[in-house]
């Protein structure tokens, strides 16, 4: 078993991030600073190793095992001549497809599936090469390397990846999301230059097995024709594609950003730059907690779990508040209604940068 003391290094260190922009002079107040954090952390760290390992990781691993067990009564039902056994396994495969491709991969990016180093990175590639369809590599680098040790830093983690400015806002927000599962293998694509010749054809046959599989499968047990096969993968994998999109951008884009040479401490960083949105029991399981109602606490530990996320809720959301820290929250359509009104604002002109008065 992984020591725990190793995992709860800086998470910052871990994501290779420094940690702001070393306001000089100051000594007192930064190291005030990063008692803030390092509190937190003992308490966080407290709970952690007083949960079990079902706590820490069996919930999330028994979901993503249902969502696998699953699969079979999907393909079965697909091969129903009754359209409303045809539109169940047509559901089931679809929230099967979006737990295991979201909530799968997130935690697999993050090695929150298990305490070995050599297990997280099979799952990293299982999840996102196989049943993702995407590059591990670029993924983890992407995301770890870039977007959580550089949250909403500008040109370097901030969420300007999910902007596409030519797009009409109805376009973008409703219609273009449905384009997810055609978009992300060309994507994958890009991402491979620069990359060893060993981990292209990895990636390569991992992203071609996991698409020959599923079309294998609805060819042979659900008995679908060549075009029918095709159109079915399309609409399960595009079947959550717009709350994913919109997740994406709801709880970091119209947030504090900030500059490169001039961001806050981590702890201000993530607390003014990271929105949750409330509780939604479809989103929660097919998506995570981590990504839904507890990405404050995701972005401050992101090596925990959803589960261990949700978890350690109480404890960061009191913290917080005690300290006269933001704890940012906001409902689904709120933000959505916001991004439709400020559309010009969020998504095509570049935001205004953030300054922390009295935190630089």
């Amino acid at each position: 078993m992984q020591n725990i003391s190793e995992e709860w290094r800086d998470p910052a260190s871990r994501d290779g991030e420094g940690h702001g922009d070393g306001a000089q002079g100051k000594p007192r107040a930064d190291a005030e600073r990063e008692t803030l954090m390092m509190e937190l952390t003992r308490l966080v760290q407290k709970s952690v190793r007083e949960s079990s390992w079902w706590e820490r990781r069996g919930i999330d691993c028994s979901i993503l095992t249902a969502a696998f067990i699953s699969l079979p009564a999907g393909f079965l039902l697909l091969g129903s001549s009754q359209l409303l056994y045809f539109l169940l396994g047509l559901l089931i495969m679809g929230i099967a497809h979006a737990v295991i491709t979201v909530k799968g991969t997130h935690l697999a990016s993050h090695g929150a599936l298990s305490e070995s180093p050599a297990w997280a990175d099979f799952w990293a590639v299982f999840f996102i090469e196989v049943c993702g369809s995407f590059s591990a590599r670029a993924g983890v680098q992407a995301h770890v390397k870039m977007h959580h040790a550089h949250t909403n830093v500008i040109g370097l983690g901030d969420s300007s990846t999910w902007k596409i400015p030519f797009l009409p806002r109805s376009v973008y927000l409703f219609i273009a999301p449905l384009a997810v599962p055609i978009i992300t293998p060309i994507v994958a694509i890009g991402q491979l230059k620069g990359q060893s010749p060993f981990q292209i054809v990895r990636t390569v046959l991992c992203v071609c097995l996991g698409f020959f599989s599923q079309y294998y499968l609805l060819r042979c047990v659900s008995g679908l024709s060549c075009s029918s096969a095709l159109v079915v993968m399309l609409l399960c994998r595009a079947m959550f594609s717009l709350p994913y999109i919109h997740v994406n951008i709801f709880q970091h884009i119209g947030l504090s950003m900030f500059s490169a040479t001039h961001r806050p401490k981590r702890i201000y960083q993530m607390t003014h730059g990271v929105l949750n949105l409330p509780r939604n029991p479809l989103l929660d399981w097919t998506f995570g907690h981590s990504l839904i109602n507890c990405h404050v606490e995701h972005h401050l530990f992101p090596f925990l779990s959803d589960n261990m996320c949700l978890k350690v809720k109480p404890i960061v959301s009191q913290y917080l508040k005690e300290k006269k820290l933001p704890y940012l929250e906001d409902g689904y359509v709120s933000r959505l209604r916001l991004f439709f009104n400020k559309y010009q604002e969020l998504m095509v002109f570049a935001p205004p940068i953030t300054e922390l008065v009295g935190i630089q």
